[in-house]
């Protein structure tokens, strides 16, 4: 019986973090493709869970998803607005993009059951939304409050 087969190049295996580093380079070549092919919402639902899996063990491999997220949620939608009523309002506008959504999830996880905040964003915050939702399936509510084109609101829940 033989054992398994070396590589015949001279190359190195590839360490761990290089080995996750490029099929994530890949995942996202694909993600985008799917999304550019009329598919964003599968796309996004993958990304959303990549991020999940990588973003505390590879930060800069769980950003480089954030940045898909954000890619595949380009197109604004026109919702209807609503007042944000008595919500507490979260104004991230004026924090560096990786500073937004550790504020975000903090004010999330801080909510008691049935309370909500309104955030205020500069671009569609949609890639939140899928985030939330892979890490917190039917957990949360979100209600567009505004959308675009310079400022973005959403109503965020707790169930």
């Amino acid at each position: 019986m033989t054992g398994p087969t070396q590589p015949t190049d001279d190359r190195a295996a590839p360490t761990p973090s290089e080995a996750v580093a490029e099929l994530n380079r890949l995942f996202d070549k694909a993600l985008r493709a799917l999304g550019d092919a009329g598919r964003q919402d599968d796309a996004c639902e993958l990304a959303a869970k990549g991020w999940t899996l990588l973003r505390h063990e590879w930060p800069k491999e769980g950003e480089r998803l954030n940045g898909t997220l954000h890619y595949l949620t380009r197109t604004v939608r026109p919702q209807p607005v609503t007042d944000t009523g008595s919500d507490r309002l979260l104004e991230v506008r004026h924090l560096p993009p990786a500073e937004r959504h550790r504020l975000i999830f903090q004010t999330y996880f801080a909510l008691a059951a049935g309370e909500t905040f309104a955030l205020v964003n500069d671009h569609d915050p949609k890639p939140l939304y899928y985030q939330l939702a892979a890490e917190n399936p039917g957990a949360f509510t979100w209600e567009p409050l505004e959308e675009g084109p310079e400022v973005w609101r959403v109503r965020i829940g707790k169930v």
